[in-house]
């Protein structure tokens, strides 16, 4: 049972808190371009899970089996100890994630963002799958397979609230659990708080392992990543440091770093590839949050649109397992490509009008054809009714504003975490 997805209806219940006590304060925490390429690699992330977590499992399992040194009782205080020593993986994890090149592609993902807000929660990657091997030790020891994806499900869901602006500091709290004020500062691109405040639950480990920084009222935090993203499309977002990494290794002709390069400290680059192609960094004085003006009708298109796609993605998370590998394979497509589809209409770019039509057209043939619920069935059939004339409309305004510019870094650049 996958107690993420269950969470899910609370997750966007508090979102919706959220933008009510946004509206009431009068903040301005949220962006529909960002909140929407958060929630959509969210999606993503949720869909690839049921594929990509069945080798780690399956290693942890035989690992399990074959070397466990002690069965423990299933009993309250083993749950407990596995749950704390899962955050203590984690934290070695989540370290590690910025500090190794490989581990930090994937984890990118999750620090992209320019807001703080509870989507950035759900601004997870696709692509972690290395970052099993960090557990192994936990099969070892011999806690159950499912005991550890349930306690790591309960990590990850406690992992959510913390992503908010709206909380302030929390007392004695702050000296044993992850908090919104701690947290806020490991999101952080300023040089203080920079590879900072790991812990998943507790901050006990970083303040153990030298990598706590309290959150200071003189430097305050500013989001996101120094090699800024500049991007809406969950796609590029989960793939720009691959990419990145792929082309310096390319680049080099030093045959021992092109191996090495992705096992290499976060920044590390072959010194020939800077030279011939050097990068330009970032000051945080210089930093301008990355944005693209949309008419209004397209926002609202690409939040229906985006509901209609993660409503799709969910289900399929849900029911997977029950479906053939042709449907599981047209559902993936389906919202990959919705992704980048919806993620274009947020940069503005010139091919989305066609790739949006088409999509529009493809779904609304699917919801009518396809053996689904009734229900969704109609839903979707109505999303693309209400849609239609706002894609025509919004895409006739948008004529007149200027497209994206330069979202996409050409290969041999890369983006970094202030290293």
């Amino acid at each position: 049972m996958n107690l993420i997805l269950y969470a899910v209806p609370a997750f966007f219940l508090l979102i919706g808190l959220e933008l009510l006590a946004e509206r009431w304060r009068g903040t301005n925490y949220y962006r529909i371009n960002d909140s929407l390429t958060s929630l959509a690699t969210g999606t993503i992330n949720q869909l690839v899970s049921v594929i990509d977590k069945l080798i780690p499992f399956t290693v942890y399992v035989m690992l399990y089996d074959s070397v466990a040194l002690y069965t423990w009782p299933d009993s309250i205080w083993t749950w407990a100890l596995a749950f704390v020593l899962y955050d203590f993986c984690y934290y070695w994890n989540h370290r590690m994630g910025h500090e190794v090149n490989i581990l930090w592609a994937a984890h990118v993902v999750h620090h992209s963002s320019e807001e703080y807000n509870l989507t950035t929660a759900l601004r997870q990657t696709g692509t972690s799958t290395l970052s099993f091997v960090f557990y192994l030790p936990l099969a070892i020891l011999g806690f159950d397979p499912l005991m550890i994806l349930s306690v790591g499900a309960l990590n990850l869901i406690y992992q959510f609230w913390v992503h908010t602006r709206h909380v302030g500091k929390l007392g004695w709290y702050e000296w044993i659990f992850v908090t919104p004020s701690n947290h806020r500062g490991h999101h952080a691109q300023n040089t203080v708080y920079i590879d900072k405040n790991y812990g998943g639950v507790f901050i006990l480990w970083d303040r153990l392992f030298g990598t706590y920084q309290e959150e200071l009222d003189d430097d305050l935090p500013v989001f996101g990543i120094r090699g800024a993203v500049r991007s809406f499309n969950p796609l590029w977002v989960n793939f720009q440091i691959y990419n990145l990494l792929f082309w310096d290794a390319v680049h080099t002709r030093n045959w021992w770093h092109k191996l090495t390069i992705w096992f290499r400290r976060t920044g590390w680059r072959p010194p020939d590839v800077v030279d011939k192609y050097p990068l330009e960094k970032n000051e945080l004085e210089d930093f301008v949050k990355f944005d693209i003006q949309i008419p209004g009708a397209l926002k609202l298109y690409s939040i229906i649109q985006y509901t209609a796609t993660a409503t799709v993605g969910i289900l399929f998370s849900i029911a997977a397992l029950e479906m053939t590998i042709g449907q599981r394979a047209m559902l993936v497509a389906f919202v990959l490509l919705s992704s980048f589809s919806i993620g274009a209409v947020l940069e503005n770019r010139h091919f989305a009008g066609v790739l949006e039509w088409m999509r529009l057209v493809t779904l609304f043939t699917l919801a009518l054809l396809s053996p689904i619920p009734s229900a969704l069935s109609i839903g979707l059939v109505v999303a693309c009714v209400v849609s239609a004339p706002l894609l025509f409309i919004g895409r006739q305004r948008a004529q007149n504003l200027p497209p994206v510019n330069n979202a996409m870094p050409m290969p041999g650049g890369r983006a970094v975490h202030g290293k």
